[in-house]
């Protein structure tokens, strides 16, 4: 173990007295806060309702006083009849259309026999009447309507002594075809960057720690020492799986602060209270599990190379392959479930942070993605340590 620290202790030094290393380790997160903020404002521009958009609402049966309240507040009424109703969904859907209110038939004379029956204090043989409002969440100006008719009812349902509801037992009012845009955002482009940052800053780590000094002559030197070859390669491992918690921390912590700004809340688009602290445990073990695989893969590839640009080409081929199961998470309608999926080397973890970020995942699947992952690093420390032990690896010229 003393030798293993101090060969530790060497690398320490190394990395912290080296401003370019250190440098190269806080530039990926300095660049994941810079970028996802850039995203966050302009995702939250996006949707944000069109200020000369003037808004419309497609009614059936509207009583005239609802209609000119809405009517007061900036929104233009069109009435439409029941057998519209379809046809202006699927404009609604094609973003052609704000909003549509669907009002039951004699909704004044129903809303007259409730206030009725509220002043003799006889029983209701009637449920409520139901406004039904349909509006598109993908579509701005359509969420905006959605929300300026639904506070104007409110209050007139207020006014009424609740005689009326509004969506009673209707579960599609949204008539989006797909999730809400900014969360699937999140949950398909921040796993994608993120595999990218983190193995740009286990590269220079890896590279650096055993390729530098093999060109430099100093790993040979020390493979020569009475120092065993199993204690260099521990001590090696060791000190960067050490720093590369130390990346992946000050990466995750800059996740965990670039989020509020991903997700616009200074626009009140969403609110970053929507994670609690165990989804931000679980995505910084996510993190340090597969920067620990990546440290355990560059090691060997810098191990087999010569010289460190030798080494960054051979490093490129599996910086594609991060590149591509990080485009992963971007396909296939959210994180997957079943657990064997998890098993598999670095997209187990992309599935990990793609159900974390979408708010739907399994604590038991996220567990067995971080110990494969895990178990993948010691396998490949181990054939880290076997190359160490090989003359025709480490002295090849």
């Amino acid at each position: 173990m003393k030798n293993i620290i101090t060969i530790m202790m060497k690398e320490f030094t190394r990395f912290f007295t080296d401003k370019r290393m250190v440098i190269m380790t806080i530039m990926p997160a300095v660049l994941i806060y810079v970028v996802y903020s850039f995203m966050g404002s302009t995702l939250g521009s996006a949707f944000a309702p069109d200020e000369d958009h003037k808004p419309w609402a497609y009614a059936v049966n509207v009583p005239d006083t609802v209609s000119q309240m809405i009517s007061d507040s900036g929104v233009s009424i069109l009435s439409i009849n029941d057998d519209e109703i379809a046809e202006t969904k699927d404009r609604i859907n094609a973003r052609e259309v704000d909003l549509l209110m669907v009002f039951p038939e004699n909704f004044g004379e129903l809303i007259q026999t409730q206030l009725d029956g509220l002043a003799d204090g006889s029983s209701h043989t009637r449920a409520a009447p139901n406004v039904e409002i349909y509006f598109n969440s993908m579509e701005p100006n359509s969420h905006q309507t959605y929300f300026v008719v639904t506070a104007i009812l409110d209050v007139y349902k207020t006014s009424l002594a609740p005689m009326f509801d509004i969506n009673r037992g209707i579960e599609d009012a949204d008539l989006a075809s797909s999730e809400d845009f900014m969360a699937t955002m999140i949950a398909t482009m921040m796993p994608m960057l993120l595999m990218i940052f983190l193995y740009s800053g286990c590269m220079g780590l890896a590279l650096e720690s055993i390729t530098g000094e093999k060109e430099r002559g100093t790993l040979a030197t020390l493979l020569v020492s009475p120092l065993k070859r199993s204690e260099l390669a521990a001590g090696k491992i060791l000190s960067l799986v050490v720093l590369s918690f130390l990346s992946g921390s000050i990466t995750a912590v800059a996740t965990i602060l670039s989020l509020p700004n991903l997700m616009g809340t200074d626009g009140d688009v969403l609110d970053v209270a929507i994670y609690s602290i165990t989804d931000y445990i679980l995505l910084a073990c996510v993190i340090l599990s597969v920067l620990m695989l990546m440290v355990a893969m560059l090691s060997i590839i810098s191990a087999f190379a010569k010289t460190v640009k030798e080494a960054g080409q051979a490093a490129t081929p599996l910086m594609i392959v991060v590149m591509l199961v990080g485009v992963s998470g971007m396909f296939g309608g959210g994180a997957q479930t079943d657990p064997l999926y998890y098993l598999i080397p670095l997209y187990g973890s992309v599935q990990s942070m793609s159900g974390i970020f979408a708010l739907d995942y399994s604590p038991l699947n996220i567990a067995i993605a971080c110990a494969s992952t895990l178990a993948y690093a010691g396998l490949g420390g181990y054939v880290l340590t076997k190359m160490f032990n090989s003359e025709k690896v480490m002295f090849s010229k």
